[in-house]
């Protein structure tokens, strides 16, 4: 997979058993990354190793690589009761967006979010959604700068999340 100022230029792949490691590895870095600078969105150690790789196994997660390796992932699936509910609206859903540091300033993270944006449309699917924690002002004004709309919040235990989707380009 490349990447131009803009945009994803090939697709990416689907995360094998061999990227487990390297996509918890980048998960377990960018929590402390955030933990050191007081963004409060992924508390450290909240995603299990054994978790990512039942997801990967059921094919879930995207990656991105370059020559030195991991560069990008997501996740994507067709539902989520765990934060949506029983909502049968058809979506698809982004979770886990994730861009080495190295990547930083590369606008990876769009360039994801328009490839899976293509890939829902390609479904059929009308709507891309996410979400994020509701303290986390960051990730909220990016998201709307990407054209995601605020549907409602979500009471978690412990934490509120901003749901928010946006309908797929023509």
């Amino acid at each position: 997979m490349r990447l131009s100022s803009t945009s994803v230029t090939d697709d990416p792949e689907l995360a094998t058993a061999d990227e487990v490691p390297a996509i918890h590895a980048l998960r377990r870095g960018l929590e402390d990354w955030l933990a050191a600078r007081g963004v409060d969105q992924w508390p450290v150690g909240s995603l299990p190793y054994e978790r990512v790789a039942a997801q990967v196994a059921d094919g879930q997660w995207w990656v991105v690589r370059d020559e030195l390796g991991l560069l990008g992932t997501m996740r994507l699936v067709w539902t989520d009761p765990d934060y949506w509910g029983e909502d049968d609206t058809p979506a698809l859903y982004v979770h886990g967006l994730m861009v080495d540091r190295r990547a930083s300033g590369t606008r990876l993270g769009p360039a994801l979010v328009a490839w899976a944006d293509a890939r829902a449309r390609t479904a059929g699917v009308p709507w891309l959604r996410l979400d994020h924690r509701a303290s986390n002002e960051h990730l909220d004004a990016m998201y709307r700068s990407w054209g995601f709309e605020p549907v409602r919040v979500s009471d978690r235990p412990g934490f509120a999340v901003v749901l928010m989707q946006r309908p797929c380009t023509p």
